[in-house]
C-alpha cells in the first residue's frame, strides 16, 4: 500500500539523520563560539505578523484558523519571527544582539527539484549591528560554519540590494515597470530582463547599462570598474570587503546584479555556491528597516543555510563531483544561475 504525504515534503531516514545531525552540531559550535544564542519560535505565527515583512516571493505554505478565527501561517523563515522576538522581549536590551537558529520553514512554492515546501534552516541574526562592521562579521561567520562542517570549494557571491534600484532611479526607467524588472534580475532571466526594459520606454543608454551593470562578476577590481551610477553601493561593497580577514575575502566573488527574492534586504547581500550543487546553498544579507516595523528601529544582517543543500553539496564534493564542474566553470564555483 501507498500512502502518499504533502506534496514538496520527505520522509528523512535514520542514516541520513545522522548524517544531519553531524552537519548541524558543526554549525551550531561555530555559532555559539561567535556568541550567537540558539533561539526557537512558534512553528505558527499569526498571519499579519508576516504581512509586516515584503514576503511576496516567500509565502506561506499553509494556513490554519485558530478559534477565535484568526489566520495563522506556519513560518516561511525565520527573519521575521526573530525581528519580532527583539520588538517584543529584547525591547530595551543594548544591541548588538546575537541569535543562531536551526528550524523548519515552509513556503509555498511549485514543488520542483531543489523546491521543497519545509525546508530545515540554519542560520543567524546579528542585530544592531550597522554595515560595514556588522556585514563583515556575518560573512566571516557563515564561512567559519562552512569550514567547519568540511565544505571546500564554495564560494560567496556578493553584491548590494540597493544598487539595481537605485540605478534604475538614477536613469529615469518608469515606476511602473520596476517590480517586473526586479522580478526578473532575481531570476537571473535577462531575456525576459532586456524585453522589460525595451517595453519600459527607457532610453537606449539606459537600457544598455541596467543590461551591462547586473552581469558583471569577479574580484575586487570590479569594484574599480564600477560606473558613476553604482558609487553609493560600490563603496559599501568595498568598505566590506577591507574589512574580511584574508580566507574570508578569497572566497568572495563580487556580483553586480545579486539580488534576493525577500523584499525587506536593503544593502549588502550575499548568496552560497558551490560546483558540487546547482542552486545556492543559502545566504542572506541587510536588512535596515525590517526591525523598524515591529517597533524597534535596528540595524541587522543575518544568514540562513539550507541543511539539506548543505548536506547534498558535501556528498557532492566528496564524489569529487565538485572538483569536476570547478574544471568545467574556470575554476568559478556558482556561475551557473542562482
Amino acid at each position: 500500500m501507498i500512502h502518499p504525504i504533502p506534496s514538496g515534503t520527505r520522509d528523512v531516514l535514520p542514516d541520513e539523520t545522522r548524517e544531519a545531525r553531524a552537519i548541524t552540531d558543526a554549525l551550531r559550535g561555530v555559532f555559539e563560539r561567535h556568541g550567537y544564542g540558539e533561539v526557537y519560535t512558534p512553528a505558527l505565527e499569526y498571519e499579519s505578523v508576516l504581512a509586516r515583512a515584503d514576503m511576496a516571493e516567500a509565502q506561506p505554505a499553509y494556513r490554519v484558523f485558530d478559534e477565535t478565527g484568526a489566520v495563522l501561517v506556519l513560518r516561511s523563515d525565520m527573519t521575521v519571527p526573530i525581528a519580532r522576538v527583539v520588538a517584543t522581549r529584547y525591547a530595551t536590551a543594548e544591541p548588538p544582539l546575537r541569535f543562531c537558529y536551526f528550524a523548519h520553514c515552509y513556503r509555498g512554492v511549485a514543488p520542483a527539484r531543489g523546491q521543497p515546501r519545509e525546508l530545515l534552516q540554519a542560520g543567524i541574526e546579528l542585530i544592531g549591528a550597522p554595515a560595514p562592521q556588522g556585514t563583515a562579521e556575518a560573512l566571516t561567520v557563515l564561512c567559519r560554519a562552512l569550514d567547519a562542517t568540511g565544505l571546500k570549494d564554495y564560494r560567496i557571491g556578493l553584491g548590494d540590494a540597493s544598487l539595481y534600484p537605485a540605478l534604475m532611479a538614477t536613469l529615469d526607467v518608469p515606476e511602473a515597470a520596476r517590480d517586473e524588472l526586479m522580478r526578473a534580475l532575481a531570476m537571473r532571466d535577462f531575456v525576459e530582463l532586456e524585453r522589460r526594459l525595451r517595453e519600459s520606454g527607457a532610453r537606449a543608454e539606459a537600457i544598455e547599462l541596467l543590461l551591462d551593470v547586473p552581469q558583471r562578476r569577479g574580484g575586487p577590481e570590479l569594484l574599480a570598474e564600477a560606473p558613476a551610477e553604482a558609487a553609493e553601493a560600490v563603496t559599501g561593497l568595498r568598505q566590506v570587503h577591507e574589512l574580511l580577514e584574508p580566507a574570508v575575502a578569497a572566497r568572495v566573488i563580487f556580483d553586480l546584479g545579486l539580488v534576493r527574492n525577500i523584499g525587506y534586504y536593503t544593502g549588502a547581500v550575499f548568496d552560497v555556491y558551490d560546483p558540487a550543487l546547482g542552486a545556492p546553498i543559502g545566504g542572506g544579507g541587510r536588512y535596515d528597516e525590517l526591525l523598524g516595523r515591529f517597533g524597534r528601529r535596528l540595524p541587522a544582517v543575518g544568514f540562513a543555510l539550507g541543511v539539506d543543500r548543505l548536506h547534498l553539496a558535501l556528498a557532492g564534493e566528496e564524489r569529487g563531483t565538485g572538483a569536476l564542474l570547478a574544471s568545467a566553470l574556470g575554476g568559478v564555483p556558482g556561475s551557473e544561475p542562482a
